[in-house]
């Protein structure tokens, strides 16, 4: 059956379907958020920061899955891998509803990562396979940018389910959405894996990919880079709720809070694809990161100064960080992928679990240090600012000479 989507003469509706399965994560994550206090109270977790977990174990599964993922759609070709990978997602989803204990819950969050896996490797393989330098960073922009509409919405989405149903309708809605991802990429996803690109499925054809995406410095680094920032971005997530439900007390209010943080990435995924048209994606990438890690130091200064900060400074110090890993993370993994081209689903795959099997660590390292204030949180989000710069630094310095096409055919 020929497909008739093609990425580069139908390009939004590419946009929107790399973005649906980019979304796939997003909504397992942010959606959850306002049912965290009531699952750990139904399913008797214990200690506030239990909960925590819920998000961690999830990331864990997600990040680990990826390394599995990327190898086999460099054989077998993303639509087939995108169709494994939204399967495994649904089964947990389905099967949440009936759990009664915390960690058998914590279980199923694990394996519903491990197939979420699939959807962001073939999301930025299919990109890669398709365009090249400043295309390809802007083309992932535009991407995020689409895909955040999700993190803007699930919170809000989700206080609305538990206020009127249980918390398992939440799962409910996360399998909607991955049958909408199903149908689409049946439907439409082109196979953009060319011939001479693809890989056997075999141990030593897949060392030999590994091989040549950890030989490539200047990718590690890049990944790397978006990796801290993320961690910085999941401490705070997976705290929100006893920052503003408990310090501030806000209820129904949270998920505008969330949304906001949200609303900020989307913002900066648009101005980058604008900016990447006049300045290159390396100085883009570290003056974010750079910016980032000033105001972290001056949130840090308050934070330390003042104790509970006021709600109204709080928002202030912290959202321009967001607008900052909107600019920084999308550039980093674009920069990450570009020498990539032979081997992108591998090299998705690999960048993929240091930034999120990487940036769950760290997010849960953040968290654990939370006192009821946000100064360590903020100091968390300083180092790793830092750390990130240097990383984009060093990572520039190394980035091999890249071809000049914009975009490539596709089957």
């Amino acid at each position: 059956m020929r497909l008739k989507l093609n990425p580069n003469t139908n390009y939004i509706e590419f946009v929107l379907l790399a973005a649906t399965l980019m979304a796939l994560n997003a909504v397992a994550i942010d959606i959850m958020l306002p049912a965290l206090p009531e699952i750990a109270i139904s399913l008797g977790a214990i200690g506030d920061n239990q909960q925590q977990l819920v998000i961690t174990y999830y990331l864990i599964g997600f990040g680990l899955s990826q390394l599995f993922y990327g190898p086999l759609s460099d054989a077998i070709g993303r639509r087939n891998t995108a169709f494994i990978g939204i399967l495994i997602f649904f089964v947990p989803v389905a099967l949440a509803s009936f759990v009664t204990d915390f960690n058998s819950l914590l279980a199923l969050r694990l394996v519903q990562g491990l197939g979420a896996g699939a959807s962001r490797v073939i999301a930025f393989a299919v990109v890669r396979d398709v365009f090249e330098g400043k295309k390809l960073a802007k083309t992932m922009s535009l991407i995020v940018m689409v895909f955040m509409a999700m993190p803007i919405i699930a919170p809000s989405l989700g206080q609305v389910l538990i206020l009127f149903l249980p918390w398992q309708s939440v799962f409910a809605f996360m399998a909607i959405m991955a049958v909408i991802a199903l149908v689409w990429v049946f439907l439409r996803l082109p196979e953009t894996l060319s011939i001479e690109n693809t890989r056997a499925f075999r141990p030593k054809i897949i060392l030999e990919g590994f091989r040549i995406v950890f030989t490539t410095p200047s990718s590690l680094l890049f990944g790397w880079a978006q990796a801290l920032l993320l961690g910085a971005i999941i401490g705070f997530l997976g705290t929100s709720p006893q920052i503003y439900l408990e310090i501030y007390d806000l209820g129904p209010i949270y998920p505008l809070m969330i949304a906001l943080t949200a609303s900020n990435l989307a913002v900066a995924s648009f101005v980058n694809s604008r900016l990447v048209d006049r300045y290159s994606v390396e100085k883009v990438a570290f003056a974010a990161s750079a910016t980032f890690a000033i105001l972290g130091a001056v949130w840090l200064t308050f934070s330390l100064t003042m104790g509970v900060l006021p709600l109204w400074l709080l928002v202030l110090l912290h959202q321009p960080l967001n607008f900052c890993f909107g600019l920084a993370g999308v550039n980093q993994n674009s920069l990450a992928m570009m020498p990539m081209k032979r081997v992108a689903g591998t090299a998705a795959s690999v960048l993929g679990f240091i930034s999120s099997a990487g940036g769950a660590v760290i997010g849960a390292i953040i968290g654990s240090f939370y006192n009821d204030t946000v100064a360590p949180i903020a100091a968390g989000f300083m180092i790793v600012g830092i750390l990130s710069c240097l990383a984009s630094l060093w990572g520039a310095k190394l980035k091999p000479a890249m071809p000049q096409p914009t975009s490539v055919p596709v089957k």
